[in-house]
């Protein structure tokens, strides 16, 4: 029987909630499975140009707008007018200065599943509030009910002023930057803002009625914003106002839509959004059997990975899906997808998802390459990856060691042997295999291609010209896997497994001397490269180890030593001249600075499953994961950051919700659980002997 019950530890009182710091800190993220998404902190606050209610992708595939910033309430009580709401405004000496302080007001904060809730206590009033978005649509709720009140005989009404924009989420807006149509109809139930020759956005009401307004508000500080560097202030416009009669019977609120005219029955949309989020537990569930008595914060992992997968349409596939990298300012990466998508899709049962987004990628494979950006509408794909399409026959692998599935196997094949060849041959940016040792080359001056890929100007902050050692982990894992590919299809096999020994024969230039893991890149412009940093940890975190078990040992014992930390690996050791400790300031320099000792999260899960093929224990492997459940109540709560400081406390950082962070947690967890009740052994894989049993 399985337990589908929405996790809920996630949960703060009066000193988290009533504490400006501390609850503008904590953020709520929600997403609807278009690439649209809303978002916001505890205390109600905009600090980032993209917090707010409905952020739409008006222009597709990916063209997301602010089209509806906030719903400010109050509460009105006979003379009382009582707001729940905060705003904090631009100062000239960037102190906040937050009027009204509504966030005092709030006695409870917690997430249902991945629903954001809110409890208001003033006197004997007690006021919920929820927020949720259509799974499908771009359409945002927000819903108020009255628990209860001693003075239930008077009237309590919420005013609620809307608040709108339709600007691009990257920017900033003035008054007057726009001046839409405002029509009220329904008898006051619905108000159109119009933009004309554009879009609409209509806000209906249940429970109550909207007056229309035009007023700006202008000054909104974005404190966020200056942290980074970038423009601080903001301007939104009143559109009207929402008065509602609170009842404890029923459920009164609001619902924008850029979709057309959206349902009113709150309760309804509000039992659609938590079934879809029990069905996701019960799918991964029955899935892996594993998952059944995982720990809350695991179920919330498994929630969190709902929030990247969105449709991506095409012209020949118009199921077609994709992963949104991470939120607010990533969207569809090669990358990014292909390391996400076993955790993402296949620990949580989505098979169907897992082949549609492989199928719709293998559409654009070109020259043996994956696009490190996906296209936009009208745009031309940019292949400036080396690893992408190294990855997305890893993941075809996951995906075929998990379903079974040698139909599509079969159609993609001639895909992936195509990559095969021309990182042969030789592709883009000097992309080629050396003869000399099987090694892949890759990279030319003025070019970021390793996920190590900052660039500021003309500054490529890491270049990594030469034979990184990621690269050459993955081109064995590829190879290895084609190899079982080729057998399982009944197709000449030798050629990979002879590539593949060239590969694991070169590979040992890697290994140095003093027993210190891994060179980093191999035959640069200025030679060799030894700079300790994580990239060494996928020689043995992948299927297929090109090193010896002596040497996989080495390799987690340096980077456990010099680079692990509570939550993920840093980018470079400490001691590096170039060594980052925090991860703040202009463009410039957090770019500059990115990949320079930052940790990132993605990594731990690879180090978890490294030191268990090392160690042979599970349970001491699983408990490096753990520290990452704390972090679920901080930053963005229930979704794991980008990045965190390179130095304690390891302050998150980046973009506070992101796919392979979240995903490479959840899969490393549940491979490692499965692993403690299996009771057996790893295996310390040997490089080419044993083939099939590797890339299986």
């Amino acid at each position: 029987m399985t337990n589908t019950t929405l996790p809920t530890f996630i949960r703060f009182g009066r000193e988290i909630c009533g504490d400006l710091e501390q609850s503008e800190r904590r953020e709520w993220w929600l997403a609807n499975g278009l690439g649209g998404y809303a978002a916001g902190n505890i205390a109600g606050t905009l600090t980032r140009r993209y917090h707010g209610l409905l952020i739409a992708p008006v222009n597709p595939p990916l063209g997301r707008h602010l089209v509806f910033a906030k719903a400010d309430a109050t509460l009105i009580d006979g003379d009382q007018r009582i707001p729940l709401f905060s705003n904090r405004w631009g100062t000239q000496d960037n102190i906040a200065h937050i009027d009204p302080a509504g966030h005092v007001q709030i006695e409870s904060f917690h997430l249902e599943g991945r629903m954001p809730v809110w409890r208001f206590a003033i006197g004997s009033i007690q006021i919920e509030q929820r927020i949720w978005m259509e799974q499908g649509a771009n359409t945002t709720y927000v819903a108020y009910r009255l628990l209860k009140s001693k003075v239930a005989s008077r009237p309590l009404k919420l005013a609620v002023k809307l608040l709108v924009n339709a600007r691009d989420h990257h920017g900033n807006s003035r008054p007057w930057d726009f001046n839409p149509v405002i029509e009220s109809a329904d008898s006051g139930e619905t108000l159109r803002v119009q933009h004309p020759n554009w879009f609409s956005l209509i806000v209906k009401t249940r429970g109550g009625g909207i007056s229309t307004d035009h007023n700006w508000y202008d000054n909104y500080d974005l404190s966020s914003e200056r942290e980074r560097g970038l423009p601080d202030r903001d301007s939104h416009l009143c559109v009207g106002e929402a008065l509602l009669d609170l009842d404890s019977s029923e459920w009164v609120g609001i619902v924008g839509s850029v979709d057309g005219e959206p349902s009113t029955y709150l309760l309804e949309a509000m039992r659609r959004y938590t079934a879809f989020d029990a069905g996701q537990l019960k799918c991964a569930q029955m899935t892996l059997p594993e998952l059944l008595a995982a720990p809350p914060w695991v179920s919330q992992l498994i929630l969190a990975c709902s929030s990247f997968i969105f449709a991506r349409p095409l012209a020949a596939a118009p199921d077609g899906e994709s992963v949104i990298a991470g939120y607010p300012w990533f969207g569809d990466w090669g990358r990014d997808t292909m390391i996400a998508l076993p955790g993402l899709t296949l620990t949580t049962g989505r098979f169907d998802t897992a082949r549609r987004i492989l199928q719709t990628f293998a559409r654009f494979v070109d020259q043996g390459m994956l696009p490190n950006v996906f296209p936009g509408a009208g745009t031309t794909p940019e292949y400036n990856t080396v690893d992408a399409a190294l990855w997305y026959i890893e993941a075809w692998r996951a995906y075929v060691a998990v379903t079974r599935d040698t139909a599509s196997l079969k159609t993609v094949f001639p895909v992936l042997a195509g990559i095969v060849d021309w990182h042969v041959k030789g592709t883009r940016y000097q992309i080629k295999m050396d003869e000399n040792d099987g090694l892949l080359y890759a990279g030319v001056p003025g070019v970021q291609i390793t996920w190590m890929d900052a660039k500021v100007g003309d500054w490529v902050v890491t270049p990594r010209i030469g034979k990184p050692v990621e690269i050459n982990a993955l081109w064995y894992n590829a190879l290895m896997a084609m190899a079982v590919f080729a057998e399982t299809l009944h197709k000449p096999a030798k050629v990979y497994i002879d590539l593949a020994e060239r590969v694991s024969n070169g590979f040992s230039r890697f290994i140095r001397a003093d027993g210190a893991g891994l060179a980093d890149v191999l035959d640069g412009p200025n030679g060799d490269d030894y700079s300790l940093r994580p990239n060494q940890i996928f020689a043995v975190s992948l299927a297929a180890s090109p090193l010896d078990a002596a040497t996989q040992r080495d390799v987690v014992r340096v980077c456990g030593r010099e680079l692990l930390t509570s939550y993920g690996l840093r980018s470079l050791e400490q001691a590096h001249i170039d060594f980052h400790a925090h991860y703040q300031g202009d463009v410039w320099a957090r770019d500059g600075g990115y990949h320079q000792g930052p940790v990132w999260a993605f990594l731990l899960g690879h180090y978890a499953m490294a030191e268990y093929r090392v160690t042979g224990d599970a349970q001491a492997a699983q408990t490096r994961l753990e520290p990452l459940r704390d972090h679920l109540t901080d930053a963005a709560l229930g979704s794991v950051s980008e990045i965190f400081d390179g130095a304690a406390p390891h302050t998150p950082r980046g973009a506070p919700v992101q796919a392979w962070s979240v995903a490479c947690t959840l899969e490393a967890w549940a491979k490692l659980e499965k692993a403690k009740k299996s009771l057996q052994q790893p295996t310390i894989k040997t490089p080419v002997k044993e083939a099939k049993t590797q890339a299986e």
